[in-house]
């Protein structure tokens, strides 16, 4: 095994680890049960102009815009316990643990994600994310702006970032260089948008699936030399 200060892996959550597509197609359908069509409606379009204010999705704040319009309601308490109690590790995709364990033979794994303060590592800590890395958990606002912090918090020679949003893994590239391999996961909303994928060049390796790293070999993953092989294991 490596020593972690070699290597480290960087790993995204939503629609990357977890199917955060579906998380939100039940809330969207809890909403309705509760609120109707058109108040759901309404938390949406919250929903949208904080995540352009913002640059993460902020689930919370979202509703506690829909409270200021309309502080009567009497099911917003049913939705904030919908969210806080939502049990995120169904949603996880078929794999994501045994990625995590598989990469981390090699090295740290860390969780690296963009959101809230409050209902994101919420989720990473019910998904069980938070403890298949054993707590190496970051979250930013925007973590592609935060590189400099997390080389402090976990330095290494080489970084892999497993990510399903291109622009993301673009930016980090941009910084890192030859440092970093891009790990693009062809998952979710975002990774299916073929307009926006089509705008940056393709990462250093892509999947269709977060489960086919838990099958990975080293050489696929690291493109450059990280240290000794010996230190690696790839020789006898």
């Amino acid at each position: 095994m490596t020593d972690t200060e070699n290597l480290v892996f960087l790993f995204d959550v939503d629609n990357t680890l977890l199917d955060n597509d579906r998380v939100a197609h039940d809330l969207r359908h809890f909403l309705i049960q509760n609120f109707g069509v058109e108040r759901q409606n309404c938390y949406w379009q919250h929903f949208e102009q904080l995540r352009n204010e913002l640059g993460y999705a902020d689930y919370l704040g979202a509703l506690q815009r829909y409270r200021v319009e309309f502080p009567r309601d009497p099911h917003m308490l049913k939705v904030s316990e919908f969210l806080i109690d939502y049990h995120f590790a169904n949603r996880l995709y078929p794999g994501s643990l045994d990625a995590i364990e598989r990469l981390k033979q090699w090295g740290a794994t860390v969780i690296l994600s963009d959101g809230d303060a409050v209902f994101q590592p919420r989720k990473v800590e019910r998904s069980g994310l938070w403890d298949a890395v054993d707590g190496r958990v970051l979250i930013y606002i925007h973590k592609e702006q935060m590189l400099e912090d997390v080389e402090q918090r976990y330095p290494a020679r080489h970084y892999v970032m497993v990510d399903d949003k291109i622009r993301i893994l673009t930016a980090m590239k941009k910084i890192w260089g030859k440092r970093l391999t891009t790990v693009f996961v062809a998952q979710g909303h975002y990774a299916n948008d073929t307009a926006e994928v089509s705008k940056y060049p393709p990462a250093d390796v892509s999947v269709l699936r977060i489960g086919e790293l838990a099958t990975a070999e080293l050489p696929m993953l690291v493109r450059e030399p990280v240290s000794r092989e010996k230190d690696l294991g790839m020789v006898g």
